[in-house]
């Protein structure tokens, strides 16, 4: 009797406790970072608010990623470089479909993201984007893009076995920014200065605009009415008090009022904060920028830069993402 027991508890010990054991060892990522009182299943699909077309529609995830990397980046990059971003995509829209990043209001019309790339992520249909390519390389070019999403298919960017926020930009004039550096408040271990070469191989790399003094003057007052300024010598109103360790404009001085790089570029539009302002024609100011976006997280000229340098995608994404790790997305 007692070695029928001992044989049905070795049986129950092999076939039922053991894999119990060993899948709650191998978790994957739904199951770690999933927010309590959440479904079990993961999504497969999601909500985007079309914002050119003022509607909602539902799409499978990958689908999406696909019109992410097509708006995103240019489809002459490095297979790698695509690669990456379509990882950035992803997790961007991960984190978000699971509630991690929500948006104070509801700017998304009861979708889990958007297509304005002033809030979200670009996106693009995918006869659109064949359309803008041309008949010749329309097909081609898609092929590309399913390539990257397909061969990273599922696949997030995790720091503490959490989706990240991983924002991204298109040119960092040479080194990334630390996101608190950006946006008070904020700092993020993962989002940290990093040296990014090759990116003055962009053609948008180095943008000098002429502005005319009296729209400088008149934007700035719209913002600051009682700003005190000496009109007749407008480039002497204005002084760098701070830069960032990305070598940006943190804190600067117009007149009698203090304010952050970030809110002059705001207010002007500017390409970045890496910025110069010098005298140009008469009743001009020129401003030169360095770069373009607000420098966090991966620089999309940097990641094509390392990959064409023989860098991976993960590679690349631990690169601009100090910390990181890889994982996936549990399949049901």
């Amino acid at each position: 009797m007692k070695k029928i027991i001992y044989y049905i508890f070795i049986m129950i010990t092999v076939t039922i406790i053991i894999p119990m054991l060993i899948v709650r060892g191998c978790n994957t990522v739904l199951d770690d970072v999933k927010p309590e009182g959440k479904a079990e299943k993961a999504q497969t699909k999601i909500k985007v608010y079309i914002k050119s077309e003022d509607r909602v529609e539902e799409m499978p995830l990958e689908s999406y990623v696909k019109g992410v990397v097509a708006a995103e980046m240019p489809i002459d990059y490095e297979p790698e470089a695509l690669k990456a971003q379509a990882v950035a995509a992803r997790t961007y829209a991960y984190g978000r479909m699971i509630n991690l990043y929500t948006v104070k209001d509801d700017k998304h019309c009861g979708a889990q993201v958007c297509t304005d790339f002033n809030h979200c992520q670009s996106w693009i249909k995918q006869d659109d984007i064949m359309k803008k390519w041309g008949s010749i390389n329309a097909l081609a070019n898609w092929k590309k893009i399913e390539t990257a999403v397909k061969e990273t298919e599922n696949i997030l960017i995790l720091y503490d076995n959490k989706p990240i926020n991983p924002l991204f930009h298109t040119n960092s004039g040479g080194r990334t920014e630390n996101a608190e550096d950006v946006w008070d408040g904020t700092e993020t271990p993962y989002l940290k200065s990093v040296q990014s070469d090759g990116e003055e191989e962009d053609k948008g790399y180095k943008v000098v605009t002429a502005f005319k003094e009296k729209d400088i003057i008149d934007k700035i007052k719209v913002q600051y009415p009682d700003i005190k300024l000496n009109e007749d010598d407008l480039l002497s109103n204005f002084s760098i008090q701070e830069l960032s360790e990305g070598g940006r404009v943190k804190t600067m001085k117009i007149g009698d009022v203090s304010l952050k790089g970030t809110d002059l570029r705001r207010i002007l539009s500017l390409r970045s904060t890496n910025f110069k302002i010098e005298k140009g024609n008469k009743g001009e100011l020129n401003i030169t920028t360095i770069g373009f976006g607000h420098g966090v997280g991966m620089s999309q000229c940097g990641a094509n830069y390392l990959a064409k340098n023989g860098g991976t995608f993960e590679e690349i994404l631990k690169y601009y993402y100090k910390g990181v790790s890889l994982g996936k997305i549990k399949e049901q």
